[in-house]
């Protein structure tokens, strides 16, 4: 197993990246903005089921595949970017299933399905992501020591670490929501949402 010293310094370090304002966090915020943090999990699962994969890939040599071979993760990177971007422009228009209808007691239209596969997609083709694992996992595995009970609890902080950041950031989207509706600015959130979900797209395509 890994030592409490390692814990001690590992726990702070991926909690304070976790923390940091990115793709992840930033569609997070939007997700809390428009649909709510409830249905918001639905993203943050398929999130966090990418995130996991990543680390995990990118401990046991997947990453080293991906280098080889970048054009599979450009094309990767651009598809999903373009899709973000795309939902962005519909947000930002008031339309599309993740707009918020200015008759705000109706019911999203987005599908789980649709949530987890945005959430998954924006965490796998992050290249920040892959570097991020790739330079700051190895150095907390212990080489004469098993690898899989190491990894395991290694990959169960940094997804409930994540978790967490990822629900501060969708709360705090949520409450921006409730205070511009008491203004009576939905059309404002939708734009202010859209373009956070256009900026992530162009954030992921050309990162």
């Amino acid at each position: 197993m890994i030592e409490l010293s390692i814990l001690a310094v590992f726990i702070p370090t991926f909690f304070f990246v976790s923390a940091t304002p990115g793709m992840c966090m930033t569609l997070s915020m939007t997700m809390g903005m428009t649909i709510g943090v409830k249905r918001a999990l639905w993203m943050m699962a398929g999130e966090l089921v990418g995130v996991g994969l990543v680390a995990v890939s990118a401990v046991i040599g997947v990453a080293a595949i991906m280098l080889n071979y970048p054009q599979i993760f450009t094309a990767f990177k651009y598809v999903g970017g373009a899709y973000l971007l795309y939902l962005g422009v519909q947000m930002w228009l008031s339309r599309g299933k993740m707009a918020i209808s200015e008759d705000l007691d109706s019911v999203p239209t987005a599908t789980r399905w649709e949530l987890a596969t945005q959430g998954f997609v924006t965490a796998v083709a992050n290249p920040k992501g892959w570097a991020f694992f790739i330079a700051l996992l190895p150095p907390f595995l212990n080489a004469d020591a098993p690898l899989a009970p190491q990894l395991a609890v290694l990959i169960v902080l940094i997804l409930t670490l994540e978790f967490i950041c990822l629900l501060l950031y969708a709360s705090g989207g949520r409450t921006l929501r409730k205070f511009l509706e008491k203004s009576g600015n939905v059309r404002l959130l939708n734009r202010i949402a859209g373009s956070l979900m256009m900026g992530v797209g162009v954030w992921l395509a050309v990162g």
